[in-house]
């Protein structure tokens, strides 16, 4: 495939993010940032102009990618004459986990270079499904995946990071040069994988969780204790006590916790509003 994946009058669209990868070593180790095997199942959010589906077809997978911008049909009809791949134009963001399901029957591994603006929506679109994925390897902004990466108390940390990692892990594969992308943006991305992981926090409310994460994040510089008073009409005695039960200090921030101490906090919660 050619350094220019798409013909001289092709109009990109600023608006879905088309910044296409098309170095040919650097797409084979995004497949193998994946851990992808021959007989994997993958399903791509963007096809593009077909450059890393093509690498993905190289790599042995069985290949489901979804694309919204109907133009690139053609022209990835063009660059990966004789592959075997499954093309969809539908946005994954629209479409119901049956819908998907439908399609993509298996368990499967998402490997997706991700436009900008989609990136949180579209990962938390499979994390909070149904759907049967086994990792997301996915191309994305590199502040982006600093959030992800970050440690409970510093600026990074947030709601998304939270969020995340009580679904997976997350490992930092590589960074990639904004250079290396036709047409080059504005800046550099970084290839991280989400590995499932099976509830490891053993979070029973999941509803409780994500308002608990949401109350705080929403009002970071309060205190923990003001979060819960406001949040959930707890009074000061009985944030005292789950905070002793937890080792919390008196006036910490809830920035300040962990994953694990956000599912304790949430446990405590529930047990103190059902009592």
């Amino acid at each position: 495939m050619e350094n220019r994946p798409v013909p001289e009058d092709f109009r990109f669209n600023k608006a879905l993010g088309q910044n296409f990868l098309t170095d040919k070593n650097l797409l084979a180790s995004v497949c193998k940032d994946a851990g992808i095997e021959k007989g994997d199942t993958v399903v791509e959010i963007g096809t593009g102009a077909g450059t890393l589906t093509k690498a993905l077809c190289e790599a042995g997978a069985k290949v489901f990618t979804f694309e919204v911008d109907r133009r690139l049909e053609e022209i990835v009809k063009k660059n990966l004459d004789g592959m075997d791949y499954t093309m969809i134009i539908g946005d994954v963001l629209r479409m119901s986990d049956e819908e998907i399901k439908k399609i993509v029957p298996e368990p499967f591994k998402v490997v997706a270079n991700l436009p900008y603006y989609i990136t949180t929506p579209l990962i938390m679109r499979f994390l909070e499904s149904e759907l049967d994925y086994i990792s997301l390897t996915i191309t994305i902004q590199k502040e982006v995946a600093e959030r992800l990466l970050s440690e409970a108390g510093t600026p990074d940390y947030g709601a998304v990071t939270v969020a995340v990692r009580s679904y997976c892990d997350v490992v930092l594969n590589r960074t990639i040069d904004r250079r290396m992308f036709f047409p080059s943006p504005k800046v550099d991305s970084t290839v991280i994988t989400l590995k499932k992981h099976e509830n490891k926090y053993k979070i029973q409310d999941r509803k409780l969780f994500r308002n608990l994460v949401k109350c705080v994040f929403s009002a970071r510089r309060k205190t923990l204790e003001n979060n819960l008073k406001s949040g959930f009409s707890l009074k000061k005695e009985q944030c005292e006590i789950l905070f002793n039960r937890l080792n919390l200090p008196p006036m910490i921030r809830g920035e300040k916790l962990s994953v694990e101490q956000f599912k304790s906090l949430a446990d405590g919660i529930a047990e103190t509003l059902n009592s």
